[in-house]
This record gives C-alpha cells, sequence and structure tokens, in this order.
C-alpha cells in the first residue's frame, strides 16, 4: 500500500476481475478490438482511481488495432492519449509495469509514430500478484 506522500492512484478495482484478465488474455493473443470491448465493459464500471487506468488499457488495445488496419493517424493519437492516461500510475499498477508496456507499444507503433521498423506485437505482462502498487 503506498503511503500517504505517494501522489499515485490506488487500486479500486480487484486486479483479480474477469473483465480485466479477459481484456489481457485477448490482448496478449492478438484480439485488440476484443480487448478493447471487454475493458470497455469493466471501465462503465469503474469508479475512482482505476477507471483512468483501464482507459488507458482500452486507448493501447484499440491504438494497435488501428495501427494493424493502417490507420497510423489513428494509432498515434490513441497511443499518446493512452500513454498520458496510464502516467499517473508508474511505475507498476495492478501487476503492470507501467513503463516497460509502453516502450514496446511505442517500439511496435514505431513506424507510425517516427517511420521506424515495427518491433514485436506487445502482450501485457502481470506481476504474480497483481493487486495494487509495486
Amino acid at each position: 500500500m503506498p503511503d500517504s506522500d505517494d501522489p499515485r492512484p490506488t487500486a479500486s478495482l480487484p486486479a483479480c476481475d474477469p473483465r480485466f484478465l479477459e481484456g489481457v488474455r485477448l490482448f496478449n493473443a492478438g484480439e485488440f478490438f476484443d480487448a478493447h470491448e471487454v475493458w470497455e465493459d469493466l471501465w462503465r464500471d469503474c469508479a475512482g482511481a482505476d477507471r483512468r487506468f483501464v482507459q488507458a488499457l482500452i486507448q493501447a488495445a484499440v491504438a494497435v488495432y488501428h495501427f494493424s488496419r493502417e490507420n497510423f493517424a489513428g494509432a498515434t493519437r490513441l497511443f499518446g492519449s493512452g500513454r498520458r492516461y496510464a502516467a499517473p500510475y508508474r511505475p507498476a499498477h495492478m501487476g503492470l509495469d507501467i513503463d516497460r508496456f509502453w516502450h514496446t507499444m511505442e517500439a511496435h507503433l514505431a513506424p507510425a509514430l517516427t517511420g521506424g521498423a515495427s518491433g514485436p506485437r506487445p502482450t501485457i505482462t502481470l506481476s504474480p500478484d497483481p493487486a495494487g502498487h509495486e
């Protein structure tokens, strides 16, 4: 649990929520639109600090989906907003290493963002106990 001087949001959503984990599974399987749909359902039920975190995941999934359809403008826009939404949760939230995840997103979306070569498809790796801050 963060101390009272920690400005990061604290978890209000159980990391074991089946929709969170199903979205991770779909994202890792390359089913980005479906991951977005599952997380959007979760987002509607979120209140408090986790709402923006889930929104960041939704934006990430849709950014990769747009990229796969060669909609580079959409991918770039959603990458930027998703990364901004995720920033307050650094360094980790609900088992996700925020910086590592967005670094892999940036590498994969390089053709859209910088004109560089695309890196491997991003995946989400959760720590063994994804509850709260790490």
